[in-house]
Formats: structure tokens, C-alpha cells, sequence
């Protein structure tokens, strides 16, 4: 009980961080979703783009978090301490989940479908927003899903470069060598992790066509 103790005695903090991690996730994932399902859409029309598109994102994925906040620290205008390092970071590493499960949600989407929309006189712009998107989707979220889940673990590290959320905690506890600390971080995270996970599951389901 001595972690959840120390919460309820430091919950005004536990909520100021908490609320920081939420705003850092869900910037992150708003940019990457901007940037990957447009991106995946466009490879699925540009085959030679695929193997450069997704090396590129697989490459960003391999580095490892810790590694690439260093790396971003000194890029001129995006870099530096703070939240818009961890964002930009985030939304990197975001970005391979979404854009490889676009690529193959809409490649997936049986061709015969496909070529019924062209022969009802559907343009390829319409073909794409009535006929390949919807039936994407779902494979689409899960992509999406996957990226929340590991951008909110992610995120904790986001605290050693001076952006906030519960890897404050992590870090502060490590440095007094102090569980109940860690865990004040790590448990709300977890939670956070858990809940983004069902919510996006959920949508999943309900907007997979069946």
C-alpha cells in the first residue's frame, strides 16, 4: 500500500503529470496519424516508394527511444529540451505501426470489390473514400492501437529530457532509490496503457465492417 499511500498524498502532482503524459501522447499520435495514413495511402498508389517508406520507418523504430531523444536534442528548430523533442520523437516512432497497417489494410481489400466500384464509374479518389478506406479501417486502428499503447510506455522517457508526464517519477524514484516513487509513475502509466488499449480495441470492433 506505501505507493498508492504516497499517490493519494501527492495526487495534485500525480494529476499534473498524468495529464502532461496525456497531452504528450495524444500530440504525438495526432501527427502521426496525419502524416501515416496519408503516407500509406499514397505507397499503396506508388509501389517504388514502399521498400524506401517503410525501410525508412523501420529504421526510426530500431533506435533505440532513450538513443534517438539524444539524436533529436541537437536538430535546429525541432530539437532542444522539452516537450517538442519528445513529441517530435514520439510521433517517429508512431509512425511504423500506422503506416505499415494503412499500406495493408487498403492492399488487403479484395480486388474484385475494387473493380466493381470502377465499373460502377467510381473515380479512383472515390473508390478510395467509399469503397477502400471503409473497408480498412479496422486494420487501420489496429495499427493506430499498437502506436498508443507503445508511444504511452514511450512517453515515460520523455521526462530525462525535461517534457514531463509519470517518468518523472520514474526517474526521481530511481534516483532516491525509492519503489514507492517508481511505482507512482509506472502505475498510472500502465493504466493509461490498459485504457487506451480498450478504447481503441473497442473501436476497432465496432468499426471493422463484418
Amino acid at each position: 500500500m506505501g505507493a498508492f499511500d504516497f499517490m493519494l498524498r501527492n495526487w495534485t502532482e500525480v494529476l499534473e503529470l498524468t495529464l502532461q503524459h496525456v497531452w504528450l501522447v495524444a500530440v504525438a499520435m495526432l501527427l502521426a496519424v496525419l502524416i501515416g495514413v496519408p503516407l500509406g495511402i499514397v505507397v499503396t498508389r506508388r509501389p517504388l516508394l514502399r521498400r524506401w517508406t517503410l525501410g525508412a520507418a523501420n529504421v526510426l523504430q530500431t533506435v533505440p527511444s532513450l538513443a534517438l531523444f539524444g539524436f533529436l536534442i541537437p536538430v535546429p528548430f525541432l530539437g532542444g529540451i522539452g516537450a517538442r523533442t519528445a513529441i517530435l520523437a514520439l510521433t517517429l516512432y508512431a509512425l511504423l505501426p500506422i503506416l505499415r497497417n494503412t499500406y495493408a489494410g487498403i492492399t488487403g481489400v479484395d480486388p474484385a470489390v475494387v473493380e466493381a466500384a470502377r465499373g460502377m464509374g467510381m473515380t479512383n479518389a472515390q473508390v478510395l473514400r467509399q469503397v477502400e478506406l471503409p473497408l480498412s479501417i479496422g486494420v487501420v486502428l489496429a495499427g493506430i492501437r499498437v502506436a498508443t499503447v507503445t508511444s504511452v510506455g514511450v512517453a515515460t522517457i520523455a521526462a530525462a529530457i525535461g517534457a514531463g508526464g509519470l517518468g518523472t517519477f520514474i526517474f526521481r524514484g530511481v534516483a532516491m532509490v525509492n519503489d514507492q516513487v517508481i511505482l507512482a509513475g509506472a502505475i498510472p502509466a500502465a493504466v493509461l496503457a490498459v485504457l487506451a488499449d480498450l478504447l481503441l480495441g473497442w473501436a476497432e470492433r465496432r468499426l471493422t465492417p463484418r
